[in-house]
């Protein structure tokens, strides 16, 4: 063995000595500066000695010294590593890579997505390439690519290693190779790969043709192998559903048949996300731009070429296993800050507007006109006829009286905005949109949106998106209070003798004759009588309280921290809401005493009307307003509530409202609106997706109340731009959710465990940093289909259409409802005993019964493109 291990050596070493002559004169200076153990050696030699010390060092280390040392993990791969060195030989700067397994594979696992395109066209777990370092890494000449592939199979000979190493070839296009892999001191197992990148031949196209290709390979006559050769086959198949024009979507030809031209021309054109609710907004691109379905069919045998006949017209149901990948829109990868355009780029733009709002005192100073700052591109704001289509929108007739029903949960109530279909909702949604929600565009929106108000004001009509309420809620923004109490005073001012206390009957007692008239009497209180006359005690209808919106109780509070008990703005209305009563209790009751108000007004005094040391006092307060007040009923009484004096109130707020204190009740109002809408989103209640909407709530929730109150803008404006940012990444996933659901209705765990893979996959990007963050790595997860599910997997491709040129001439078989495969990829081998034919060895190591893999192809293509990577063990 080792002569002929000598003569090899020989061989190989005549194949360098052609390019030595030319190299002589340069490397003179270096041989006579470099000096080793082998002084006669050539330059040739050594570049073999080089690559010989570098693999002796890789197989000391072992994968897991490699890994320490800093190789780095080929992506998408999660089980390959790659370390390199540079070598030099004359000339040439020549990069060696070796690819090692952090562990091994398994049998048969070459079709799952874990798998290197070597690893996959040659059955190899780890291979070394060297090629040039250059922009294409490609060896351009036979004669190179040989001496390269020499010195590494000399280099690994001498060390002992069975490494397989590749040399790439011809036109980097090809992706051809040659290798060569030493399994032991007998066999030699040599790899070659080619491609064809035009119009394959039709017999190529079909899997009888490839079973002929791949016998013609050892089959020379009808005396090397038997007339039937078993030959190992197995096959994976990927499909691609057809790309769904929603933009340009066509009525069907039987639709058209009655249609003019005109009327063709003008069919509204359909989006994917028509009636999904942010569809009013804006229209997102679909995420799922369509799947890619994995037919995979294991290991069989067949003796003969007909039999590839029937696999190929074999229906994919047939296949072993499915698996299911949704192709992915670039923008759901893309994190970069404005790539994406939905509620959450428009929230972005608001927070900048409230960050600028600091720097005017009103509104009307960001009117001026900016032309000449270097800034007027940003402060832009659309034509008048923009703004009035916003406006009708707004207070169209359309609008009506909103009875939003907005789904509350226990964060929603701390955010403070205004509900999503209210007036103020329906603004902040607008100026969302409305140009590119800087500043002035903001205040010029503003301005005409209280102009409009002002006008239902004065004419008395009824102000369009507010419920109809006879109490403010305090839990909404401040602006919201404003509008519910302007809505009230409308109402109020329209019809002022509506009250409670108006069209009841008059009553007369009938246990003593009075010349005195009840009225405003609600009813009887039970077990009580008048001191006096001992007649039935009635209670009297009484005035609603006062309405109050937020600021009018803190200076109600204020006042009376001020002024006490005094006569001031919180006495003075006490003192009013106790006339009232007073009076309405005189009216009900008209022999009435003043014990008595006090028996009916305070239920827990002592029986029989006895007072208290402090009301018995000369003097008291609560005695003086009995003496004065009149015997009213509701009726004819003033209202405590003077609707235009409080309307205008309201008006002078709204007109003169600080643009800081707009701006932050309409980012609170903006954010909670948005993520309402976005909510209503169905999407087969992916839990999920479910856990991330309540996370983006408390969320929110936290952030958007610090916002409240007297607010350091620039401590809140960075919150704010973490807050968008984790609103988009949300905003993201909901829409793929949505879209994946509805693609995958009839199979829900399916749709589920999709979006499963997509969400782990892309939970490392959502940080709150607001730096886009470099995250390269593939989505390439499949997801196994059940049997059950694979009917609802095979209506993602609907039978092509006649008028579907693209698919009017069909070259591969394996077609599915009619659709060829993208991509067809197969695997045949053949294996022999040891002890059988040429193959049996001469030494007493290898045992009758082990198997060698004889010749190995493998075949990936479609149509106008195939690769066939064949691998040949020989003995030498």
């Amino acid at each position: 063995m080792a002569s002929s291990s000598s003569a090899r050596y020989a061989k190989h070493r005549r194949i360098g000595e052609d390019e030595e002559a030319e190299e002589a004169e340069e490397e003179a200076e270096e041989e006579l500066e470099r000096f080793d153990d082998f002084t006669i050696a050539s330059s040739w030699e050594r570049f073999i000695s080089e690559i010989e010390a570098i693999c002796r060092q890789w197989l000391a280390d072992g994968p897991k010294i490699l890994m320490q040392k800093g190789a780095d993990c080929v992506t998408p791969f999660e089980n390959l590593y790659m370390i390199k060195r540079e070598l030099k030989h004359g000339k040439r700067v020549y990069s060696m890579e070796y690819y090692f397994m952090k562990s091994a594979k398994g049998k048969n696992s070459y079709w799952d997505d874990d798998t290197h395109s070597m690893q996959l066209s040659f059955g190899v777990d780890e291979f070394l390439m060297i090629a040039p370092l250059s922009a294409s890494g490609v060896v351009l000449d036979d004669p190179e690519s040989t001496k390269l592939l020499s010195s590494v199979a000399i280099a690994l000979s001498s060390c002992g290693s069975n490494w397989p190493a590749f040399v790439p070839v011809h036109d980097p296009s090809r992706k051809a190779y040659i290798g060569i892999q030493n399994l032991g001191t007998v066999f030699t197992r040599r790899f070659e790969a080619d491609r064809i990148g035009s119009q394959v031949p039709i017999r190529l196209m079909h899997l009888e043709g490839l079973h002929e290709l791949f016998l013609s390979k050892f089959v020379l006559s009808s005396t090397d192998f038997p007339a039937r050769v078993k030959v190992h086959f197995s096959m994976k198949l990927t499909y691609r559903t057809p790309e769904y024009d929603y933009d340009n979507e066509t009525l069907d030809s039987e639709a058209t048949e009655s249609l003019t031209e005109n009327e063709v021309a003008s069919h509204p054109k359909k989006q994917w996300d028509d009636d999904c609710p942010w569809a009013e907004w804006y229209s997102a691109e679909d995420p799922v731009k369509g799947f890619e379905l994995t037919a995979i069919w294991g290991e069989r045998t067949f003796e003969e070429t007909l039999e590839m006949a029937e696999v190929e017209n074999a229906s994919s149901f047939v296949a072993d296993s499915w698996f299911l990948h949704p192709v992915v829109s670039q923008y759901m990868v893309d994190d970069s800050i404005g790539k994406f355009v939905g509620f959450a780029s428009q929230l972005h733009l608001l927070v900048n507007a409230y960050e600028s709002s600091a720097e005017a005192q009103f509104l009307e100073d960001f009117v001026a006109d900016t032309s000449g700052q270097d800034n007027s591109k940003s402060t832009t704001v659309p034509p008048p006829s923009v703004i009035d289509r916003v406006m009708k929108d707004l207070f169209s007739d359309e609008a009506g009286n909103s009875n939003y029903m907005e789904a509350e949960n226990k964060y929603t109530r701390a955010m403070r905005g205004a509900p999503a279909d209210s007036l103020f909702g329906q603004f902040c949604l607008h100026a969302l949109w409305f140009g590119n929600c800087n500043i002035r565009a903001i205040a010029v929106l503003w301005i005409d949106f209280v102009r409009e108000i002002r006008w239902y004001w004065e004419e008395s009509e009824r102000l369009p998106r507010m419920k109809s309420s006879s109490t403010i809620d305090l839990s909404y923004c401040l602006i919201h209070q404003k509008l519910q109490m302007l809505a009230i005073c409308i109402e109020r001012k329209k019809s002022v003798s509506h009250e409670k206390g108006a069209g009841h009957k008059d009553e007369t007692s009938n246990t003593k004759a009075i010349t005195k008239v009840r009225k405003g009497s609600a009813g009887v209180v039970p077990k009580m009588m008048l001191l006096n006359t001992f007649q039935e005690m009635h209670a009297p209808y009484t005035q609603d309280a006062p309405l109050m919106t937020e600021d009018m109780h803190e200076e109600r509070l204020h006042a009376a921290e001020a002024f006490g008990n005094a006569i001031g703005l919180s006495g003075q209305l006490e003192r009013d809401i106790l006339s009232s009563d007073m009076s309405a209790f005189k009216a009900a009751n008209p022999d009435a005493v003043f014990e008595d108000f006090i028996r009916w007004h305070s239920p827990g005094w002592p029986p029989k009307g006895k007072l208290s040391q402090r009301m018995s006092e000369h003097g008291n307060v609560w005695r003086k307003i009995w003496n004065d007040a009149p015997p009213l009923p509701v009726s004819e009484q003033k209202s405590l509530l003077d609707p235009v004096r409080e309307g205008e109130k309201v008006l002078h707020y709204l007109e003169t409202l600080r643009p800081q204190q707009l701006l932050e009740q309409m980012v609170c109002t903006a954010f909670k609106s948005s993520a309402g809408i976005l909510n209503k989103t169905t999407y087969g209640g992916f839990k999920l997706m479910k856990t991330k909407m309540d996370q983006l709530y408390a969320t929110m929730a936290s952030t958007l109340k610090s916002l409240q109150g007297n607010s350091d803008i620039s401590d809140l404006a960075g919150d704010l731009k973490r807050l968008c940012q984790v609103f988009e990444h949300i905003e993201k996933l909901l829409i793929l959710a949505a879209s994946v659901h509805r693609k995958l209705i009839d199979a829900p765990r399916l749709a589920q465990a999709v979006f499963a893979d997509y969400f782990n996959y892309y939970l490392p990007k959502m940080g709150t940093t607001l730096e886009s963050i470099c995250y390269e790595k593939e989505f390439t997860t499949k997801e196994k289909v059940g049997m059950h599910e694979r009917d609802a997997v095979s209506n993602l491709f609907p039978p092509p259409t006649a008028n579907q040129s693209w698919r009017k001439v069909l070259s591969m078989g394996n077609l599915l409802n009619g659709h060829e495969p993208l991509q067809r990829e197969i695997i045949f081998s053949v294996q022999e005993r040891i002890s059988n034919g040429h193959y049996s060895s001469p030494t007493p190591l290898c045992t009758d019964d082990e198997q060698i893999q004889t010749h190995r192809m493998y075949i990936s293509g479609t149509s106008n493109d195939l690769w066939v990577a064949l691998s040949v063990t020989s003995w030498d």
